[in-house]
């Protein structure tokens, strides 16, 4: 039986008396704090938008509500009581349900099975599967779905799956329903579907919690967003009175007014067309980068900027053959080339630093040595192994010409500092002398030292003539190394600035710019 509440029962509450509140949540991690003082409210009937970029603290606040973290500071009042969920379950019971972008169902099991999992209506002992079924597709004819239940869940698509985890969380909780990314992977065609169903639960006094990077969705559907930034909340308004510009603004913790950063670079100094560019026409893939055109020059730094989420690492991943684009074509030197994967990418001469450095990059307890020489042995053939007196030389050098430190080639690369870590990473790259370079946030978590020495590297390496494509959070960094800047949002490649055209501002103000809502 469903614990929705209904709207006159909703209506009946006191006008004053929230749904969801937490005060003061604060949480930390071997001393490092994850929340510090963060404050959350969620009405009766309302949609309510959690925004925040990688490290905000959205998913902290969000396991601490739905008691996958445990309460450290603060207070959380459901229906004005106090409580402190000890786990999930003790969540659900309480009235707080949650799905994740994996919809954590079991697809060998029907419809019917995922439903009512755990709690399966019995007769003289045995699971009464004829009930089972009859309250399946009563539950789910609330939500509009008219389909087989006995059917099993992997034969639908993504989008009826969801709507099926919703349906068994709002049937299991029925407050409160947290959902973490749930539009990811669905169509233009599918999220209209699910909001569809949001808006009903909504209208049925569900307090909904959704935690989504698609800024055009944010203000399809919400009423309200709170913003939190490195742990704090920044502010929460409702969604009619927040610009898009002011909500950009709130999620990157600059005023639009208050970034210029110092041009360094100019369209003149990239080299000439005489050599053909490297060339994506068309390229994207279905649910991931929508197509985009992309011409990169020798001696060109091209800037991909965007929130987290518009699409800049899935762009990446495209370029460097780790997602194969299922349109358009690329080409280098007028030849088309197929880039099936990494190695198709390597053997082209690109390269790929990516932004998880620790989990993507390095292999922690290989050495410096080691993890230097990675991206040339793979090119070079595993049938052909790179001597260790070559690797220590390789890595000598690099060591020395990127002023690695500790200066030590068979330390495990786990005992360095992030920055130097990035040097290394780099230096793997720089050993296959690519012509393509690619680097997701080369700057992210690491000194300040080590940020202007790796913006001077790839200065450097623009003079010698290597193409490279910065992705960066970074608005100021940006506008001091790229020629040009593609702006993403909402998994499309929007804008693109170059020129004078390259400022801060211009980059948030194409951000905050409504995007076309065609499926990617």
């Amino acid at each position: 039986m469903s614990n929705i509440v209904s709207p006159l029962e909703a209506h009946s509450q006191p006008a004053t008396a929230a749904l969801l509140e937490a005060r003061g949540i604060g949480k930390s991690f071997l001393g490092i704090a994850a929340l510090d003082g963060v404050d959350f409210t969620l009405q009766r009937g309302e949609i309510h938008a959690l925004l925040g970029e990688n490290g905000a603290g959205k998913s902290t606040l969000i396991k601490i509500l739905t008691g996958v973290y445990s309460l450290e500071r603060g207070t959380i009042r459901l229906d004005g009581v106090d409580v402190k969920p000890a786990d999930v379950a003790a969540a659900q019971a309480l009235g707080i349900g949650t799905v994740y972008q994996e919809v954590n169902l079991l697809e060998n099991l029907t419809v019917a099975e995922n439903l009512f999992l755990g709690r399966q209506p019995r007769r003289f002992g045995l699971i009464d599967k004829r009930e089972m079924r009859k309250r399946s597709a009563a539950l789910l004819s609330r939500y509009g779905l008219d389909i087989d239940v006995d059917a099993l869940l992997s034969s639908y698509s993504v989008a009826i799956r969801q709507i099926v985890a919703i349906a068994r969380a709002v049937d299991l909780s029925g407050k409160v329903l947290v959902l973490d990314e749930p539009t990811a992977s669905l169509d233009a065609h599918e999220v209209e579907m699910l909001f569809t169903v949001l808006r009903r639960l909504r209208q049925d006094g569900l307090g909904i919690i959704i935690i989504t990077h698609f800024l055009n969705q944010v203000y399809d559907i919400a009423d309200r967003v709170t913003v939190l930034r490195n742990g704090r909340l920044v502010g929460s308004k409702p969604i009619a009175d927040l610009p898009r510009l002011d909500l950009i603004s709130m999620m990157l913790g600059r005023e639009l007014q208050h970034i210029t950063g110092d041009r360094q670079v100019s369209a003149d100094s990239v080299a000439s067309d005489a050599q053909p560019p490297i060339r994506f026409a068309g390229y994207g893939k279905r649910g991931s980068v929508a197509p985009f055109d992309l011409d990169i020059r020798p001696g060109e730094v091209v800037g991909i900027a965007g929130l987290l989420g518009s699409g800049r690492s899935e762009t990446a991943f495209l370029l460097f053959g780790i997602d194969r684009a299922d349109s358009g074509t690329a080409s280098v030197d007028n030849k088309t080339i197929a880039l099936t994967s990494p190695e198709t990418a390597i053997a082209n001469g690109f390269g790929f630093c990516p932004e998880e450095r620790k989990t993507d990059g390095i292999i922690g307890d290989f050495s410096v040595a080691d993890n230097i020489a990675l991206a040339l042995q793979a090119r070079q053939g595993w049938a052909k192994p790179i001597s260790s007196r070559e690797r220590q030389a390789l890595a000598e050098s690099f060591i020395k010409s990127l002023d690695i430190r500790p200066a030590d080639a068979n330390r495990p690369i786990k005992l360095l500092s992030g920055g130097n870590q990035q040097k290394a990473i780099l230096a793997r790259w720089l050993a296959t002398e690519p012509r393509l370079l690619i680097l997701d946030e080369p700057t992210r978590g690491i000194d300040i030292g080590a940020h202007a020495e790796i913006l001077k590297m790839i200065e450097r390496l623009c003079a010698d003539g290597m193409s490279l494509v910065v992705i960066s959070s970074e608005l100021e960094e940006l506008t001091a190394i790229a020629h040009r800047v593609i702006v993403l949002s909402d998994r499309r490649h929007i804008a693109e600035l170059a020129g004078d055209q390259v400022t801060a501002d211009n980059i948030m103000q194409a951000i905050a710019a409504p995007a076309r809502t065609e499926a990617a």
